[in-house]
């Protein structure tokens, strides 16, 4: 988080997925860190102790709940949860906007996504944006996938497991994974 606002706050938290660590200041959530075997993993995946815990939260409690409900196969749409944008530049945050609107249980390749902001020759750099995505789920890189419904890559734990597993929950929703309209 930026240096300019309050201390951001830990909260790590089991799913269906593993365990889940984030950080939030402010009313935006900063880091989320999916899919880990252990409180403790998922803690120093997003770079605190595991001691290191907040208090509740009733701005982040609620949103514990619906990750773990999307973890758990409720069909969770994220769009309203604010993100932190300050260490993007201007083009990851126009692929982030864009990949937020990537419905449930629909996907899209790097290629359409960057010809979507405007850039119809940047598929690689969208994947590095994907690459570095600080808030999975959230912001839905899973279901970015490579030309052809290939999977591309996956950068939490479990890599492509991981996000096989993310598309099939989605799609056992009633959802067919297939293209966004």
């Amino acid at each position: 988080m930026s240096d300019h606002r309050t201390q951001d706050h830990l909260f790590v938290f089991p799913t269906e997925l593993g365990w889940m660590a984030m950080l939030h200041a402010d009313g935006l959530l900063g880091r989320l860190s999916i899919g880990h075997a252990s409180r403790r993993a998922a803690a120093r995946a997003i770079g605190r102790p595991p001691h290191a815990q907040s208090a509740a939260d009733p701005l982040v409690g609620p949103l514990i709940e619906r990750l773990q409900a999307y973890a758990a196969g409720d069909g969770e749409d994220f769009a309203d949860v604010r993100i932190d944008t300050t260490p993007m530049t201007a083009f990851g945050r126009r692929v982030i906007v864009a990949c937020r609107r990537i419905s449930y249980g629909q996907t899209r390749s790097y290629g359409q996504l960057a010809a979507t902001i405007g850039s119809p020759r940047a598929a690689r750099a969208v994947g590095n944006c994907m690459a570095g995505n600080r808030v999975p789920i959230v912001v839905p890189c899973h279901r970015v996938v490579a030309a052809g419904g290939q999977l591309g890559g996956f950068s939490a734990p479990g890599g492509l497991r991981l996000k096989r597993r993310l598309l099939a929950l989605e799609a056992a929703d009633g959802f067919a994974i297939g293209p966004s309209r």
